[in-house]
């Protein structure tokens, strides 16, 4: 039996209670599933109680009290494949918008019977016929993995393509729900951020991720990755030149003007004709090395845009 199922059998003979504050119980369920403006239990409550027991149990509710809300949660399941907790949505009189949801017991030929919230004004069990069913839907549960197990699945969604996921670091956070949204999307999955027995069987065997022609075949739009290193080309390119040209320059000059007995020392030993000679050669391949590492950053910047990797 699942957990939210347990919890809901004991709530089992919850009543609603005269007064204008209602029965705490029933006035919890409202704030599980973010309704505390809720005063009084007189508010329909047989969402409620589902969305409670979900959120419990940890599973992400509708959080909505509306019935009907409920037929696009989990995935759809046949009348006549339902099992113990899965959600049961049925008509209310004539509305369009109305109904009742209640967790799936068993059935008969002709009837469905529930455990629900709001039944006669508490928690039962009670039995709707299948005239009025309206959908069958099952949540999808949270497959609780060790980080180990986490990294792996991390690891596969990047070979796959998916590198929202990040750096695989065994932690369920946003950048990995992110990834495995995307999947499931690509898949034609059900698109809740979850880790489940079918995400886990579909991650074995699918293809690589798919780039768009126009992603492929672009560039990032205002990169600052990017725009660093075309100032940093535009720089060293400057440099070079500018380095290169001063060759031209008498190299002895400032010996030959020398007043100082180092200055001479040096012209006498013919260290700044050798220095003179040198250094515009060395600030030149200094500028080139810039260049050189700037078009490196900007290819790779380019190149992880063109595969996905980054934005």
């Amino acid at each position: 039996m699942s957990t939210y199922m347990k919890l809901a059998r004991d709530l089992l003979g919850t009543k609603e209670v005269s007064g204008p504050t209602g029965n705490p119980k029933i006035m919890e369920m409202y704030r599980s599933v973010g309704h505390d403006w809720v005063k009084d239990d007189s508010v329909a409550w047989c969402a409620a109680l589902v969305g409670h027991c979900l959120e419990k149990s940890g599973i992400r509710s509708t959080r909505l009290l509306t019935a009907r809300s409920y037929l696009t949660f989990g995935q759809e399941i046949e009348p006549s494949k339902a099992r113990e907790g899965d959600i049961v949505i049925f008509t209310r009189g004539n509305s369009a918008w109305q109904g009742h949801v209640a967790f799936y017991v068993s059935q008969t030929a002709t009837q469905i019977r529930v455990l629900g919230g709001n039944q006669s004004n508490a928690v039962t069990m009670a039995n709707y016929p299948k005239s009025r069913l309206i959908g069958v839907r099952r949540p999808f549960e949270t497959v609780e993995l060790p980080a180990p197990s986490l990294i792996s699945v991390q690891q596969r969604l990047r070979e796959l393509g998916y590198h929202e996921v990040g750096t695989p670091d065994g932690k369920f956070g946003p950048r990995t729900r992110a990834a495995i949204l995307a999947f499931r999307s690509d898949n034609s999955l059900p698109l809740v951020p979850e880790i489940d027995a079918q995400l886990q069987e579909a991650l074995k065997t699918p293809p690589k991720r798919q780039i768009v022609p126009e992603r492929a075949a672009g560039r990032p739009e205002n990169s600052r990755i990017v725009k660093a290193a075309n100032v940093q080309i535009v720089t060293g390119a400057v440099g070079a030149a500018a380095a290169v040209a001063s060759t031209v320059a008498p190299a002895v000059q400032q010996a030959e003007q020398a007043n100082s007995i180092l200055k001479r020392l040096f012209d006498l030993l013919h260290f700044n004709t050798l220095l003179g000679s040198a250094l515009p050669w060395v600030m030149a391949a200094i500028c080139a090395v810039i260049i050189l590492y700037a078009v490196i950053t900007r290819m790779a910047r380019v190149e992880d845009h063109q595969t996905g990797k980054t934005p």
